[in-house]
């Protein structure tokens, strides 16, 4: 395994409610009210339907708006891995990742851990737009069983939701989240940021026409099938877990630059765009602009100014 690479679960496509739009000559993030599955290759459109996409959206009437899934995992932190996040936005690389206590700060001496005090208390994430970013991995189908689709997103709805019920499902289950039979389920709402319009977030729940109870059974029975099968669950988890904690940052140099352009846009259209994203765009794997020698000498880099920023607003609170 190399070290320093995070290693992720196989991705087969992604999971999105919204997509990238060009207006005035700008890249920007659109909202929408249904799933979209696409591939992870795209042209000059857009990302490629994925061929499940069509079948999901025969199965129902009108808008997708829930899709079957499994969980890869039985540890609900493995299905789901929340961060608060900054990107730069102009190099598409992360610079600061943090959980509420702790964070890996990327500094000119390399990768730094520090205190996180969360967005809201941190002059550094305040002044370059911190957020909360999730990403979730499902199975859908039983084509590939350990082969997953990535749903990414910056909604605290979302995210809120999401955790909550992986917790709660598996500790109703007896922790056999990997085998309860769920749905991804698209909700709106309105609130005052809102200004009463809907706004959509991602709710996971077990499938339509069946029980929780019924879930259960099910859950033990599939269970007991894997297990006499030499399905080792454990193990698994066990392994994803090792391939995580590898790497400092879990997104590569080509999604993160399309992570960037998506949910951290210098004029973006929402939180609640979730719209995931991976991109192989070589032009934005490249070192920080501190470093790039195409860059101008003198002109300072998304770091600088927000290093200098963080500096003036902790002089002004002493």
């Amino acid at each position: 395994m190399l070290k320093g690479l995070s290693i992720t679960p196989p991705i087969l496509g992604r999971i999105t409610i919204g997509r990238i739009v060009e207006k005035s000559g700008k890249r920007l993030p659109e909202k929408d009210d249904q799933f979209t599955l696409t591939t992870q290759v795209q042209n000059r459109e857009g990302w490629l339907l994925h061929p499940l996409n069509e079948s999901l959206r025969k199965a129902t009437t009108g808008k997708l708006r829930s899709i079957p899934v499994r969980m890869l995992f039985n540890d609900p932190d493995l299905n789901l891995r929340a961060e608060y996040s900054l990107f730069d936005r102009k190099t598409g690389r992360p610079l600061c990742v943090g959980n509420g206590e702790t964070c890996k700060r990327v500094t000119d001496g390399g990768i730094t851990t520090m205190d996180c005090p969360t967005p809201d208390a941190c002059a550094f994430g305040e002044a370059g737009g911190c957020k909360p970013y999730g990403r979730l991995n499902v199975t859908i189908g039983d084509e590939d069983e350990l082969g997953s689709f990535i749903f990414r997103t910056t909604s605290y709805n979302s995210i809120r939701t999401l955790s909550a019920r992986l917790q709660y499902f598996s500790a109703v289950s007896g922790g056999l989240l990997a085998c309860l039979p769920l749905e991804l389920k698209l909700r709106g709402k309105s609130t005052t940021q809102s200004y009463r319009s809907a706004i959509y977030y991602v709710d996971l729940g077990v499938r339509a026409g069946s029980s929780l109870q019924e879930a259960i059974t099910q859950a033990r029975e599939l269970n007991a099938s894997r297990r006499e099968a030499g399905f080792a669950q454990a193990a698994l988890d066990a392994a994803a877990r090792a391939g995580f904690a590898n790497g400092a940052f879990e997104d590569s140099v080509e999604e993160s630059a399309a992570v960037a352009e998506e949910f951290y846009p210098v004029a973006g259209s929402g939180d609640e765009v979730t719209a995931g994203v991976q991109s192989g765009k070589d032009s934005a794997a490249t070192e920080d602009n501190a470093s790039d020698p195409s860059r101008k000498q003198g002109s300072p880099s998304l770091r600088d100014k927000l290093e200098r920023k963080a500096a003036l607003l902790g002089g002004k609170a002493a």
